[in-house]
């Protein structure tokens, strides 16, 4: 007997109203302008932070899908250090880690502000979300101890 408690499974209907959420989230990206390749880049930033190993084999494959280059996957973790994104992947990014680390008092204030000035409200609004989203899912993945398994 395991003694893990997947919890996506005990709880199935919690689960499903959090894919909900996502699925929300894609349209509301679409019609935000942001294509599935920034999403995916945000999803995969996010994983890196948590270390969650499931959702990294599943969004780099499904950024692969979308079209996206092994070279910016490889570099992804070094995104400020390199010209291979466009601004709106910056501010995308940007925003993703701060929302995923949380920066205290004023400093948070300010950090928001930039990307607030950077982004649409619609985009700051969808990539806020799709990181809240995104942070709910490795938790589930790493509380669950979902494993990534060879292909």
């Amino acid at each position: 007997m395991s003694d893990k408690v997947f919890i996506d499974k005990q709880h199935r209907p919690v689960y499903q109203a959090l894919a909900a959420t996502a699925a929300a989230i894609r349209s509301a990206a679409e019609e935000a302008g942001l294509g599935r390749i920034v999403m995916e880049l945000v999803n995969l930033r996010v994983s890196q932070l948590n270390g969650c190993a499931f959702c990294l084999d599943l969004h780099t494959r499904q950024a692969r899908e979308a079209g996206e280059s092994e070279q910016r996957l490889a570099v992804l973790p070094a995104w400020r250090d390199t010209d291979l994104f466009d601004e709106t992947e910056r501010a995308a990014l940007g925003l993703a880690e701060a929302l995923t680390h949380l920066p205290a008092g004023e400093d948070r204030e300010a950090v928001f502000a930039k990307y607030r000035g950077q982004l649409t409200p619609e985009q700051f609004s969808v990539l806020s979300w799709a990181t809240v989203a995104m942070n709910a899912f490795n938790r589930v993945s790493i509380i669950s101890g979902h494993s990534v398994r060879q292909r």
